[in-house]
């Protein structure tokens, strides 16, 4: 057996607990995780995952004039009233439904046993 060495480290209770919870509903305990997490650092010699910074950071500033741009754009789009809303999805119903009789009424299913037994329904 390796030798072995303790670790120790400070972490937020509640990320601790948030963590516990997700390995234990797979079937592991946090140490166990912490060393897969370990080995495969290895393994990848790095960091298991991509970690880097976006290319572009945004400013509060553009944030906001995105939104209020997008807003404006959107506020162009015509509301639907419910009866509409309604309409669409009876007509949606309607050719879904079409659509099953006709294949149900034409000679487009067959029950598949063996070869023996292929009977149309």
């Amino acid at each position: 057996m390796a030798d072995q060495e303790l670790i120790q480290f400070r972490t937020d209770k509640e990320l601790k607990q948030q963590a516990t919870e997700i390995y234990e509903s797979l079937g592991m305990d946090l140490i166990t995780a912490l060393k897969m997490f370990m080995k495969r650092s290895v393994m990848e010699n790095g960091l298991p995952f991509e970690a880097k910074l976006p290319e572009e950071q945004v400013s509060r500033k553009d944030g906001i004039s995105a939104f209020r741009e997008i807003r404006k754009q959107l506020s162009d789009i015509p509301e639907m009233t419910l009866d509409e809303i309604n309409a669409e999805i009876d007509e949606i119903r309607a050719e879904r439904k079409a659509k099953t009789y006709d294949l149900m009424k034409g000679d487009h299913l067959w029950n598949y046993g063996s070869a023996s037994h292929i009977q149309k329904m």
